[in-house]
């Protein structure tokens, strides 16, 4: 009995460790996300900071801006979409900063995370000065340890 006892915490253990270990990797994928996703808000943001953020993401990935974009369908050629729309928008900034809130993990599939964003620039396309402050919430669907979908909410 004592060792069926045994068997049975191992087992437990075992399934323990294992979801910490998923929960620590999607609490890093988080942070990363954010620190990347960020760096390409910044005023010298280049190539380089899209490149490490796109890397993070699926080569199908959907993204959905409600309510500007309310598509969030996954297409082969998303990151390609999402390269493209990055880059117009690339140093536009003058000003940005943002402060992570909040980060949420969803079992294995997905993570949220809260933050605040400061930003003041120059349209690209209107040239007119934009200034904003805003509390964003982007739910990050997860697979294969890549972001396959991301969805922005406003407060």
């Amino acid at each position: 009995m004592k060792y069926v006892t045994f068997l049975l915490l191992a087992v437990i253990a075992t399934f323990n460790l294992h979801a910490k270990d998923e929960n620590n990797e999607l609490e890093g994928l988080a942070q990363q996300y954010f620190f990347t996703m960020t760096a390409t808000q910044a005023p010298k943001a280049s190539s380089k900071e899209l490149e490490a953020f796109l890397a993070l993401l699926t080569d199908d990935v959907a993204n959905q801006h409600l309510p500007y974009q309310s598509d969030d369908s996954r297409s082969p050629d998303g990151k390609a979409m999402m390269r493209k729309g990055m880059t117009f928008y690339l140093g536009a900034h003058t000003e940005y900063e943002a402060k992570l809130l909040d980060t949420f993990i969803f079992n294995n599939t997905a993570i949220a995370i809260r933050y605040t964003q400061h930003a003041k620039g120059v349209h690209p396309q209107n040239k007119q000065l934009i200034e904003y402050t805003q509390t964003l919430m982007d739910v990050l669907e997860i697979e294969n340890g890549k972001i396959a979908v991301i969805r922005k909410y406003h407060e």
